[in-house]
């Protein structure tokens, strides 16, 4: 029996989260934060973290509730995270 933190089957919030903040912890030092450059490699971590966000989609519940209500924040976490990577990876594209 693995635990829920381990089982994809099974909804976890916690899981969720750890995958799209363990994937902006390795998109920064990725891009060379503050001195942006190329790298595909920055497709890894933003796809991860897609993966992330849709495990915390996931995670709503049909009646609102106060738990649905931390799911949607953390939604907006994710959204914010995954828009942050984005940018790491395609602005040193952009000026050259």
């Amino acid at each position: 029996m693995t635990p829920a933190l381990l089982n994809y089957r099974a909804h976890s919030l916690p899981r969720a989260t750890t995958l799209v903040l363990g994937s902006l912890v390795v998109a920064i030092p990725l891009s060379h934060y503050p001195h942006l450059q190329r790298t595909p490699w920055l497709l890894l971590p933003v796809l991860v973290g897609l993966v992330g966000t849709v495990d915390t989609l996931r995670c709503i519940q049909r009646r609102w509730n106060l738990y649905h209500a931390g799911v949607i924040l953390c939604l907006y976490m994710d959204l914010m995270t995954v828009m942050l990577m984005l940018f790491l990876l395609v602005c040193p594209y952009c000026y050259q």
